[in-house]
């Protein structure tokens, strides 16, 4: 099978955006530009969309309505959980400079009486990763993982763990922070792993967004099975990925009063740095 492209993969074809004509039902205060999106049932888990999809989503109608291509930073705030259908995206230019543009958008369903309902409202900055100087100067190191062959694939996860998402990407974990899958969670709150979508289509700045919330959460190795709703999540993508998978690490350091935080670096091949996130989430209920 031939090896997808940027531009012509699942993920591209599933995270499409139509623009709406204006005044045509956009429902949105002037200025605002609204998207028709269909929310692909292929990147669910138990039945809700994932939020790194919704953030590519939203992060591809942004990158059409601002004048600058690359997502710098973008900030979401998860308020009801998106299903698989029908959706609309709402995008406002917030301000547009010389260097950076900044936009906020909103993704909305419908419920069973046609009203719409907020599921995701995100603010982001726009800028050009091609023009980003290569002066740098870091602490920050790459993790030190086992060669991909020596990571554990999807066949290696429980039945019931395997989710609609997990045939769209290739994730190989690195054993020592997969003990969940054998019955033997270390109770460490660490999860690292190669990352790459299931068709070949290499990284690019949209597929970070993805790529920072696509590792099983850190609760697995901690002993806490269940479902890890975002509340809040900010990514920055720092550099534009080699090709090749991605190493992803994410990492908890305090749980406590029912939420925790996922700290998220994403590494390409050349040991550079490409991505950063953290999210607040949900403590599962066990």
């Amino acid at each position: 099978m031939a090896q997808a492209t940027i531009g012509n993969s699942e993920f591209d074809r599933d995270t499409a955006i139509r623009p709406r004509v204006p005044g045509e039902g956009d429902g949105g205060a002037p200025g605002t530009t609204a998207y028709d999106v269909d929310l692909s049932e292929g990147w669910t888990i138990l039945g809700a969309v994932n939020g790194g999809y919704l953030l590519a989503v939203l992060g591809r109608a942004l990158g059409a309505a601002l004048p600058h291509p690359d997502p710098f930073t973008i900030t979401a705030h998860y308020l009801t959980t998106a299903r698989s259908g029908p959706a609309v995206v709402r995008v406002q230019q917030v301000r547009t400079g010389r260097r950076l543009s900044t936009g906020q958008a909103s993704l909305f369903q419908f419920a069973e009486d046609g009203t719409e309902v907020e599921r995701i409202r995100v603010l982001a900055t726009y800028g050009d990763l091609g023009a980003l100087t290569d002066d740098v100067r870091t602490t920050a190191k790459p993790p030190a993982m086992p060669p991909l062959e020596h990571c554990l694939g999807a066949d290696s996860v429980p039945p019931h763990l395997v989710s609609e998402l997990t045939g769209r990407i290739d994730l190989r974990l690195d054993p020592a922070t997969a003990n969940w899958i054998k019955g033997e969670p270390s109770g460490r709150g660490e999860t690292r792993g190669w990352f790459g979508l299931a068709d070949g289509r290499p990284a690019d700045a949209l597929s970070l967004l993805l790529a920072v919330d696509a590792l099983p959460p850190t609760t697995f190795e901690m002993g806490l099975p269940g479902w890890v709703p975002t509340v809040e999540l900010t990514a920055h993508v720092r550099r534009r990925p080699a090709p090749g998978p991605l190493r992803v690490t994410v990492t908890t350091r305090n749980l406590a009063g029912g939420f925790l935080e996922e700290d998220v670096e994403i590494w390409d091949t050349e040991d550079r740095l490409v991505a950063q996130a953290r999210q607040l989430a949900v403590t599962p209920r066990g």
